[in-house]
C-alpha cells in the first residue's frame, strides 16, 4: 500500500497580522509553519486540522528534517487509516511560541533586527488557536469538517470549539483536559526552573553565541517525560534492572553517580535527544500557555458555557494516564451534556500511560475512524 502522507507540503506563510493576544500585546507579522496533505474538494467541506502538543511540530506524517525520523502521528494519519489524504484535506500547523518556524521567541524581532528571546509577548492556548484560524483563513478554509488533538492538542481542540464553534462541525479531544491542575502546573514550573538556573540561558539571550541551556533543557525534558508514562509501563520496561557494561559483571553497581540502572540511561537519552531539536525559551512560553490554560475561567467560571452552541463531539481517556486522568475528560463530557452537544466517551485501556495516544493502540484507531466517518456520512 502507498502511503500518500509522506507526500505532505511543508510551507510557511507570513501574515500581516496583527495578531491580538490574550496578554494585550499585538503580534505583527504572524509567521506560521505548517504542512497539508490530501486537497480541498470541490466544496471546501473535506479539511482536518490537526493539532499538536507540547514538543510536536507540524510534521505530523511526513519525516522530520532535524531528527530524520518519521512524524509523529503516522498510526493515525496516512492511506487508509482514519484521517486520510484521499479523503481529506489535512492541515498541521506549528503552535504560536514553538521554534518550527512560526512566531516565537527565536524569530526575529523587526524592531530590534534580532530573535525576540524573552521579549516575545507571552501567550495561552487561545492566541495558539487564533493563528490557525488566521491560517485557515489564508488557505481559504471556513469550515472545518473535524478538529483533532491529543494532550496540548487536545486542549487547542477544546478552544477550537469555544472560539470558533461555527467552523467546527466536529472535535476530537484525546488525552487532555479543560484546565491545568495544580499538579501539572508544578511539573511545569519544575522543568522552567532547570532551564533557567542554567548559566547559559542568560535570562533568554543566548541565540547569538548559539550556546543554548541543554543541560537545564534535558533536565525539564526528563521531569516531563516520567509525568508520560505509566508506573506500570515503567515496571515492565525497566524495572530495576542495571545497565551492562563493557569489563563490568551484568548487574554490577558502579557506586557511583553514572546511569546504574536502565531507566536511568533511558531519561537521559531522553533529555540529549530533546536538545537537538527543541528551543529552550520556546519550552517556557509554551509550558506557561498550557499552564494559564482553564477553559471555564475564560466563559465565566462555567465550562458548560464555552460549549453553548452545540459541535459534535469525541472524548477518549485511557486508563493509565495520570497527567490527564479520566476524571478530567469526564468533567468536559459533563458540561458538554449541561450544553446540550451531542458527545461520544471512551476510556480505553492502555499501558502506556498518557504517551498512549501517539503509540501502538488499535482502539484509538478505531474510535477515530468510526467517529469521523459517522460525521462525513451524516
Amino acid at each position: 500500500m502507498i502511503d500518500d502522507s509522506r507526500f505532505g507540503l511543508a510551507r510557511s506563510v507570513t501574515l500581516a497580522g496583527p495578531l491580538r493576544l490574550d496578554g494585550g500585546a499585538r503580534l505583527a507579522p504572524v509567521e506560521i509553519a505548517y504542512e497539508t496533505y490530501g486537497a480541498l474538494n470541490a466544496d471546501r467541506s473535506n479539511a482536518i486540522l490537526i493539532c499538536h502538543a507540547l514538543t510536536g511540530d507540524q510534521h505530523v506524517a511526513s519525516v522530520h528534517p532535524r531528527t530524520g525520523k518519521p512524524g509523529w502521528w503516522t498510526r493515525m494519519v496516512g492511506t487508509g487509516r482514519p484521517i486520510d489524504p484521499a479523503r481529506h484535506f489535512i492541515v498541521c500547523a506549528n503552535v504560536l511560541g514553538s521554534c518550527l518556524g512560526s512566531s516565537g521567541p527565536a524569530s526575529i524581532d523587526p524592531k530590534k533586527d534580532a530573535p525576540f528571546a524573552m521579549r516575545f509577548p507571552v501567550i495561552t492556548i487561545r492566541d495558539m488557536v487564533r493563528a490557525q484560524a488566521m491560517l485557515l483563513d489564508h488557505l481559504g478554509v471556513g469550515m472545518l469538517s473535524a478538529v483533532v488533538g491529543g494532550s496540548m492538542g487536545g486542549m487547542q481542540v477544546l478552544e477550537w470549539a469555544a472560539t470558533y464553534p461555527d467552523r467546527v462541525r466536529s472535535a476530537v479531544a484525546i488525552a487532555t483536559a479543560a484546565r491545568h491542575s495544580a499538579q501539572n502546573i508544578a511539573f511545569h514550573e519544575v522543568g522552567r526552573q532547570a532551564i533557567m538556573a542554567d548559566p547559559k540561558w542568560n535570562r533568554g539571550d543566548y541565540y547569538a553565541d548559539n550556546d543554548p541551556p541543554a543541560a537545564g533543557l534535558a533536565v525539564a525534558r526528563m521531569a516531563a517525560h516520567i509525568t508520560y508514562l505509566s508506573e506500570a509501563g515503567l515496571t515492565e520496561k525497566f524495572g530495576r534492572r542495571l545497565q551492562a557494561r563493557p569489563g563490568k559483571q551484568d548487574g554490577a553497581k558502579s557506586f557511583g553517580f553514572d546511569a546504574d540502572f536502565q531507566i536511568e540511561s533511558y531519561l537521559r537519552h531522553q533529555g540529549i535527544s530533546f536538545v537537538d531539536r527543541f528551543d529552550a525559551n520556546s519550552y517556557l512560553y509554551i509550558t506557561r500557555a498550557m499552564d494559564y490554560f482553564d477553559l471555564a475561567e475564560e466563559h465565566g467560571g462555567l465550562l458548560a458555557n464555552a460549549f453553548d452552541k452545540a459541535t459534535r463531539f469525541c472524548l477518549v481517556s485511557f486508563d493509565t494516564d495520570w497527567l490527564y486522568p479520566t476524571a478530567e475528560s469526564r468533567a468536559i463530557v459533563h458540561a458538554l451534556n449541561a450544553a446540550g452537544a451531542p458527545v461520544s466517551f471512551v476510556e480505553l485501556s492502555s499501558p502506556f500511560g498518557h504517551d498512549a495516544f501517539l503509540l501502538d493502540v488499535p482502539d484509538l484507531n478505531r474510535v477515530v475512524d468510526g467517529f469521523l466517518r459517522a460525521g462525513e456520512n451524516a
